[in-house]
């Protein structure tokens, strides 16, 4: 992967992290999700309108990166309520990279170097012995973790595929599967009705604003990574991504008052390690 590639694959790790730190920072996850999607779709709506649209050939990969979208938010506001932001989402993501170079091998054919494999067991190991290195992490969720790591993958390779079909449009690859995020809010007011979404901006204006702003973030942070998708191999773009697990474990120490030990700042290591990997 080429340097300023890299580079700016790490800048939408940092975003990734601040985005998922203001969905955990929220008591409603659920609420706040919905709130996000908002500003993704509506961004979305603009964007479509004014670039040219993908080759037809991504457009069942956009129709299924935006439905399988939808059921990762729904998994990750799901492991959210079983554990706390250092726990969950370095498990989801972690158990994501290397799901997604096999899944690169198989659908799409990809070979990485010998050098880059390290990296990518040095990222995903690192990821997941952060969150492990807690022994209180309860069955249900580290089962929802990993759904959520599933998920990751399955879209990761969908749009790894789907936007080198597009065209060279990878922005517009993006919005056209970002609309698909007003699923969300219609999912919420079938199950709570249009009122409860409504009421939540005059009772918790901070919390609405908070998932309006991780929601732009969100756009950036997946927006670099399916242009990255273009021509970086999807595993080690993930990998790569992923160590936004770093930046969580920061955000969750200073922001969120999470405790991180020794052990924590040694995976975190790891994980480090594992990115100069991949940069060499």
């Amino acid at each position: 992967m080429l340097s300023y590639t890299g580079g700016f694959v790490l800048l939408a790790a940092v975003l990734h992290a601040s985005w998922n730190a203001m969905l955990h920072g929220n008591e409603d996850r659920y609420l706040s999700m919905t709130w996000m999607s908002i500003a993704i779709g509506a961004v979305s709506a603009l964007v479509v309108m004014v670039v040219p649209s993908p080759a037809s050939a991504a457009w069942p990969y956009i129709a299924a990166s935006g439905l399988v979208h939808i059921v990762y938010n729904m998994t990750l506001v799901r492991s959210y309520r079983r554990a706390d932001l250092a726990q969950a989402y370095p498990i989801a993501r972690g158990s994501s990279p290397l799901l997604v170079t096999l899944g690169a091998a198989l659908f799409a054919h990809e070979a990485i170097s010998l050098l880059h494999a390290l990296g990518i067991v040095m990222i995903s190991g690192g990821i997941i012995a952060i969150a492990l290195e807690r022994r209180h992490v309860s069955p249900a969720g580290t089962l929802a973790a990993l759904t959520t790591g599933a998920t990751i993958a399955v879209y990761t390779v969908i749009d790894g595929i789907g936007v080198r079909l597009s065209g060279g449009h990878a922005l517009s690859y993006t919005a056209w599967m970002f609309l698909f995020y007003w699923l969300m809010p219609a999912l919420f007011i079938a199950q709570r009705g249009i009122t409860a979404l409504w009421a939540s901006a005059r009772a918790v204006p901070m919390a609405i604003g908070s998932s309006l702003a991780g929601g732009l973030v969100s756009i950036a942070a997946y927006g670099i990574v399916i242009w990255a998708l273009q021509s970086g191999a999807m595993g080690t773009v993930s990998a790569l991504r992923e160590t936004s697990v770093v930046f969580a474990v920061l955000i969750g120490r200073v922001f969120l008052r999470e405790s991180v030990s020794g052990k924590r700042w040694l995976a975190c290591v790891i994980v480090a390690g594992g990115a100069i990997c991949l940069g060499v």
